[in-house]
C-alpha cells in the first residue's frame, strides 16, 4: 500500500502556557511578572477557569524575542 507523503508544513499548534512554564522559559517569578503585566510591559495571561491562567506561547515566545534584540 503506498504511503501518502503529506506535501504541507505541520500547522503551527498555538498554546496556552501555564504559570510554571512560563517562569521558566522567562527565568522571572510569579511576583515579578505579574508587576510587568500590571505596567504593560509582558503579554497578558488568559483566565482558563475559576482558578486557573495562562499565556499564549506566541506572545511570551516574542517577549523573549523582543528583550533579546533590545540587547544590543
Amino acid at each position: 500500500m503506498p504511503t501518502h507523503i503529506d506535501s504541507q508544513p505541520p500547522l503551527h499548534e498555538r498554546r496556552i502556557l501555564r504559570l510554571s512554564d512560563v517562569e521558566q522559559k522567562t527565568g522571572l517569578k510569579r511576583s515579578f511578572l505579574y508587576s510587568l503585566m500590571n505596567l504593560g510591559k509582558f503579554p497578558k495571561s488568559v483566565r482558563l477557569g475559576v482558578r486557573a491562567v495562562g499565556w499564549d506561547a506566541e506572545e511570551v515566545d516574542q517577549w523573549i524575542a523582543d528583550r533579546l534584540s533590545d540587547r544590543g
